[in-house]
C-alpha cells in the first residue's frame, strides 16, 4: 500500500479517495474548503492538508481531480502548489477533464523537477466514482502509467494508457463527443414519440436490445421521460468539456459539425435555468419547442 494523496473532493473525487482509504492507502486529502477535506478524513480515517504542497509532501502518488484548466495549474504551481511539495520520482495523476494544452504543459514542468505526470481523466459519471466502477483513459510513459495503474485500479474498472501525455486527455473528447451525439438523439426519439401518442419506456424494452441500444438509453431514458434531470454530469460541466473539443478541433482541423450545433443546444437549455441539469436535459428544451 502507498502513500497517496487526493486533491479535489467534489462529487467524483470524494469517493474516489474514499475507494483508495478503503483499498488500504494512507490518503491525505485537500479540497478549497477545507470543512471539507475535514469531514473526509473524519469519515474514513485519513488526513487533511491545507495546501496541496503539505498534502504532496511525502506521498509516492498524488491524485487530483478538479474542475477545469485554471483549477489543475493553481493547485501544481507556485510555493503552495503540489509540485513543490513532491519529492523526485513522485507520480502525478490528474483525473480532471482539461485541454491537452495544460496537460502537456505541466508534465513538463513535473518532469523538468524528476516528476512524473499522467493524464487519467475519467468516465462514469458520480455513480461509477461511487461504486469504483469507473474507465480512466491514460497518456503518459510507460513506466509512470505501470506503477501508477494499481493505485487507480481502487477506483476503475477499465485502466488503459493511450499514449503519451495527453493521450488520455484527448480520449476523453472523443468520449465527450460520442455521448453529445447519442443523448440527443435519444432526446429526439423520446420527444418525438410523445408527441405520437407512444408509451416511450415501452418502446425502450423493445428497442434497447437491438442497434440503437446504448448506456445512456438504458440508464436515462425513464428519467427523461420523467422530466428528472438530477441524476448525473451537469450540462455546465459538459459545456465546458464541449468548449475544450471544439477548440482542439479547430487547432487540428477536424470537423465537429454535430457537437458544435448539441454544443449551442446545452447553451440552451443554460438560458431555460438548467445549467445543473444533467446532460439528458436536452429533452426538455425540445419540449419547450414543441
Amino acid at each position: 500500500m502507498a502513500k497517496v494523496a487526493f486533491l479535489g473532493l467534489g462529487v467524483m473525487g470524494a469517493p474516489m479517495a474514499g475507494h483508495l482509504a478503503k483499498a488500504g492507502h494512507e490518503v491525505c486529502v485537500y479540497n478549497r474548503t477545507t470543512a471539507k477535506a475535514e469531514a473526509w478524513a473524519g469519515k474514513h480515517g485519513g488526513t487533511f492538508a491545507t495546501t496541496p504542497r503539505e498534502a504532496a509532501s511525502g506521498a509516492a502518488f498524488v491524485m487530483a481531480c478538479v474542475g477545469n484548466d485554471d483549477d489543475l495549474a493553481q493547485i501544481c504551481r507556485g510555493a503552495d502548489g503540489a509540485f513543490a511539495g513532491m519529492d523526485k520520482g513522485t507520480v502525478f495523476v490528474d483525473h480532471t477533464t482539461v485541454s491537452a494544452s495544460i496537460t502537456r504543459a505541466l508534465a513538463e514542468e513535473a518532469a523538468a523537477t524528476g516528476l512524473g505526470f499522467v493524464d487519467a481523466p475519467v468516465s462514469g459519471g458520480q455513480a461509477g466514482a461511487e461504486n469504483g466502477v469507473l474507465s480512466i483513459m491514460c497518456g503518459g510513459s510507460e513506466g509512470d502509467y505501470a506503477r501508477a495503474e494499481p493505485v487507480m485500479a481502487a477506483y476503475g474498472r477499465t485502466v488503459k494508457r493511450l499514449g503519451e501525455v495527453g493521450s488520455g486527455q484527448i480520449a476523453k473528447m472523443m468520449n465527450q463527443i460520442c455521448i453529445a451525439g447519442l443523448v440527443q438523439g435519444l432526446a429526439e426519439a423520446l420527444r418525438f414519440g410523445e408527441k405520437a401518442g407512444m408509451d416511450g419506456k415501452a418502446v425502450i424494452e423493445v428497442i434497447q436490445g437491438g442497434a440503437a441500444g446504448s448506456w445512456q438509453m438504458a440508464n436515462r431514458h425513464e428519467t427523461m421521460l420523467d422530466g428528472k434531470f438530477d441524476y448525473g454530469f451537469a450540462v455546465d460541466w459538459m459545456r465546458k468539456d464541449l468548449g475544450i473539443c471544439l477548440q482542439t478541433a479547430n487547432e487540428i482541423g477536424a470537423p465537429l459539425p454535430v457537437t458544435a450545433l448539441i454544443d449551442q443546444f446545452y447553451k440552451d437549455v443554460q438560458g431555460l435555468g438548467g445549467g445543473r441539469w444533467d446532460t439528458s436535459s436536452l429533452i426538455e428544451r425540445l419540449r419547450r419547442l414543441s
